[in-house]
């Protein structure tokens, strides 16, 4: 495995996302099914690691999308407006009125409590980032001499949206690594997105395609099995008890498979409940691994942790940091992203770095 070389921070971004962005509709302490009021966030597991480098970390940031022009698309606007991720990558699709040809996503989603599992509710059918198709966007300009970024990330939820969306990730890969641009792709499986595509047989497929133009991949304690076929031995369907050599195993032959890989990395959940996870990560980078074992945590909303584990590890290696910095800032990123309400990170960079030094919870006034 070779190691990453990060371009020098005269490129227009220091971090590009290609990815759907939602509105998540969250019910708080309710339930999808009974509440009457819902606060409203953004996300997207692509746009969150770009929203997560540029809030927390303070990088530029971007994000390559397209949104139905509408009074919604344009509330999804804001939001990334006052993330700081630069909307100048959006494509603007004609509204027809009533969302019969385009319309936005949006994603219901309850944090869970206890025994009491999280659940995601997705209404993202027709929406007008999975209608873009190769040539929609102009790669050679934007990660070209004309603009250009040090870091570009995508991942397996924009690959599942439909067939031309996995081809135009494929066209950015190729367009990002022409210009000498590191691209890191999440796994994220999602059976929701796959099961009334063809399922696990048409995941694996698309992405073992794509996972060949990959620099730097992440997963979680399913992905690598239900997107890549490589399974994890000594783990229940339940993720119990997550052995680490079984990971190691794994890390090692994924990185067999795809000797373009230079860093594999998987996050380590153990979630006794909704609210109390076992959370940690493994990561195998130049024939090294890197293990940060997990440690109990607690859990206000768990969605998005990964995504902000991907942006601490990316963050490390764009601030010139050695991997084990890097895996550790993502490691504590995602635990602290899972304390706050909402898709993307509340974190800042003092809290990350805190985290990092085993600091405690005592009241900072």
């Amino acid at each position: 495995m070779n190691a990453i070389v990060v371009p020098e921070s005269k490129r227009r971004w220091d971090c590009l996302s290609l990815g759907e962005v939602m509105l998540r509709l969250d019910p708080g302490e309710s339930r999808i099914h009974t509440t009457r009021v819902f606060q409203v966030w953004e996300g997207g597991g692509e746009y969150n690691v770009a929203r997560g480098l540029r809030r927390c970390f303070g990088l530029r940031t971007a994000v390559a999308t397209a949104l139905a022009d509408n009074a919604v698309g344009r509330l999804v606007e804001d939001f990334m407006l006052a993330g700081g991720v630069d909307p100048a990558l959006i494509r603007w699709v004609p509204y027809d009125g009533v969302g019969r040809t385009v319309r936005n996503g949006l994603n219901f989603t309850e944090r869970g409590f206890g025994l009491r599992a999280a659940v995601g509710c997705s209404d993202r059918g027709h929406t007008a980032i999975s209608q873009v198709n190769p040539g929609d966007f102009n790669w050679e300009a934007i990660l070209g001499a004309e603009m250009g970024a040090r870091w570009f990330h995508t991942g397996g939820i924009f690959a599942a949206l439909s067939a031309s969306t996995a081809q135009v990730a494929a066209e950015a890969m190729d367009a990002a690594r022409a210009h000498a641009t590191p691209v890191s792709y999440d796994l994220n499986y999602r059976d929701s997105l796959w099961k009334s595509i063809g399922g696990k047989t048409k995941a694996q497929e698309v992405n073992r395609e794509l996972v060949h133009k990959v620099d730097v991949l992440f997963g979680n304690e399913e992905d690598f099995t239900a997107m890549l076929g490589v399974k994890i031995t000594g783990v229940s369907e339940e993720f119990d008890e997550l052995p680490i050599a079984g990971y190691e195993e794994m890390l090692r032959e994924v990185a067999a498979a795809y000797p373009n890989l230079k860093l594999v990395a998987s996050t380590l959940r153990t979630a006794h409940t909704a609210s109390r996870n076992a959370w940690g990560a493994i990561a195998l980078y130049q024939d090294q691994i890197v293990h940060v074992p997990q440690r109990e945590i607690e859990i206000l909303d768990r969605v998005g942790g990964g995504d902000s584990f991907a942006s601490g590890l990316i963050y490390g290696f764009l601030a010139g940091n050695p991997v084990e910095w890097a895996v550790r800032c993502g490691v504590a990123h995602g635990a602290l992203a899972m304390t706050t309400p909402g898709d993307t990170s509340m974190a800042t960079l003092a809290e990350v770095e805190r985290a990092m030094r085993g600091g405690g919870a005592r009241i900072a006034r």
